[in-house]
């Protein structure tokens, strides 16, 4: 039986509560771009899957698992004036500002979870800066191995890059890592490389969503100790 060496979290919907944390950003993004304009906004929306009057996402929504360059890609055509450089480096620059939501306290998880000694990492599909910014804001940078972004140097979820970049800086093999994430893109990148998939479900999708794409599933990552503990002794 394989023993699992180390833990790659996804950051959006795992270590925070997905909907509380980027709704605000999302509607304010679409009032800023569509300078007023009623229309563009109504546009900007349902390109993006996004209920802005409620401010809430639709299943789907490209916002919950792309890349903020990939996100650019899908409204600059609406858009005038914005070169698409520019608008991607809006993006990444504006959510490293977004409201932080913990879906549990992260710093005294990150501590008994650095007790059980495992390694520890972070792949998102959001820019390096803006992730290493919303870690440093939650007080757990120090508990990361590696920080991963999609303009680190190995693409973006769901190609397996960035998890297979882990696994060579930590020198484990992939078998003994576990990836954890809300999303398929998290689980789909996880499995291809060969890791654990572990799904939790503190974002858009359910159970029934993640269940074909990972090896177990936890109502949240506070689960994960425990599961550890149990895991290893077992």
């Amino acid at each position: 039986m394989v023993t699992i060496k180390a833990l790659l979290f996804d950051k959006d919907g795992t270590l925070f509560d997905f909907q509380a944390t980027w709704s605000g950003w999302t509607a304010d993004l679409i009032t800023h771009l569509a300078r007023g304009d009623d229309a563009l906004i109504a546009t900007l929306s349902t390109r993006l899957l996004f209920d802005h009057a409620n401010k809430l996402f639709l299943p789907g929504s490209p916002v919950i698992a792309s890349t903020s360059k990939e996100l650019a890609q899908i409204i600059h055509p609406l858009l005038v004036g914005w070169a698409l450089p520019d608008l991607t480096a809006h993006l990444v620059k504006t959510a490293a500002t977004a409201h932080l939501v913990e879906v549990l306290p992260l710093q005294p998880f990150f501590m008994a979870l650095a007790e059980t000694g495992v390694k520890i990492g972070l792949a998102t599909n959001d820019g390096e800066a803006a992730a290493r910014a919303h870690l440093q804001r939650a007080g757990i940078t120090r508990f990361f191995d590696m920080i991963i972004g999609f303009d680190t140097g190995f693409g973006g979820k769901p190609a397996p890059g960035m998890c297979l970049a882990f696994a060579d800086a930590m020198d484990l093999p992939t078998a003994e890592i576990a990836m954890i994430g809300d999303s398929l893109h998290d689980l789909d990148a996880g499995r291809a490389a060969g890791m654990m998939t572990i799904g939790v479900l503190t974002g858009p999708a359910t159970q029934s969503d993640l269940a074909p794409h990972a090896d177990l599933i936890l109502p949240d990552i506070g689960h994960l100790p425990e599961w550890l503990t149990t895991e290893r002794t077992t």
